[in-house]
């Protein structure tokens, strides 16, 4: 088994499968072994000890429930341009984009939030190292932090994790369920709604 596999990602699902948080497969690992959560799915991978095979954790969903921590979504090109729906913030296209700090940074700018839009590349280079009322551009809405949803938070990793889409599809939204479609009808779990999920996976957990 390749060092790497333990680094890479494991759903965390809270006792009632809600789900959680993200953590590493080394971290899943420890808490299925300890006792403090169960295995809901395993990954490709397997760790090999002396006397036996263990299959690595995909998804976990915990033995108690526990206070949801407060979510929020991580500050990155892709979800900056997903706040602003993949389009140009000064002129509207949806190509080419690349991030523009509205305030330049060699002027004191700060890379966060409230300073940060989608510009396509033309925009981007009309504006250069001016702000957008210098560069008479007009922004079409003020840049701003992005409220945590589960959408937000989840639903990027699905592109890795198709696996997770069974478990997760309920919360995201009736606008992430085309989007997992393929997935889903590969899953022998049935995910019409969030009950629906955790029903069919609280009878696995039981049989």
């Amino acid at each position: 088994m390749p060092e790497q596999a333990l680094h890479q990602s494991a759903l965390v699902l809270n006792q009632n499968y809600e789900p959680l948080n993200v953590c590493t497969v080394r971290r899943a690992f420890v808490l299925v072994f300890r006792g403090k959560a169960e295995l809901l799915h395993a990954g490709r991978d397997e760790l090999r000890a002396v006397s036996r095979v263990y299959e690595l954790p995909s998804v976990i969903r915990l033995a108690q429930q526990v206070s949801r921590p407060r979510p929020h979504v991580r500050l990155s090109r892709r979800e900056v341009f997903a706040r602003d729906h993949g389009r140009c913030q000064y002129c509207g296209r949806a190509a080419e984009l690349t991030l523009d700090h509205v305030l330049p940074r060699h002027r004191g700018g700060r890379h966060e939030w409230d300073n940060l839009v989608a510009a396509c590349r033309a925009c981007n280079h009309r504006k250069g190292g001016r702000t957008p009322g210098e560069a008479r551009m007009v922004l079409r809405r003020r840049p701003f932090r992005p409220s945590a949803s589960h959408a937000s938070v989840f639903g990027p990793y699905l592109e890795r994790y198709v696996e997770w889409a069974p478990f997760l599809i309920g919360w995201l939204g009736s606008g992430w369920r085309t989007r997992v479609a393929a997935p889903l009808t590969r899953s022998p779990v049935a995910a019409d709604d969030g009950a629906a999920s955790r029903a069919g996976y609280a009878a696995r957990a039981s049989a």
